[in-house]
């Protein structure tokens, strides 16, 4: 599991991009990079980083369910995914 800090400084991060969210598009069609320059650095989309919701693992993220792969397996296992089913051939 992740640092508790590093969790939190994602979700600050997240709430960063969705407040200045319309005024970078808004600097953006109008082609302003001086304005945004002077948003924080840490309202860019860019800087966002796919993290397990349940641990805040960064590594084995599965984009579809928003968890990491240790995280799915545990509840694909106790059927709290719908659909998924462990495989045998």
């Amino acid at each position: 599991m992740a640092r508790l800090s590093i969790i939190v400084r994602d979700q600050k991060r997240a709430k960063l991009r969705e407040k200045f969210a319309a005024k970078r598009a808004e600097l953006v069609a109008k082609g302003d990079y001086e304005g945004l320059d002077k948003l924080p650095r840490n309202a860019s989309p860019v800087r966002a980083k796919n993290r397990c919701s349940l641990t805040g693992r960064p590594k084995g993220y599965m984009r579809q369910f928003g968890v990491c792969r240790v995280v799915f397996r545990e509840m694909a296992l106790q059927g709290k995914i719908p659909g998924v089913t462990k495989s045998s051939w």
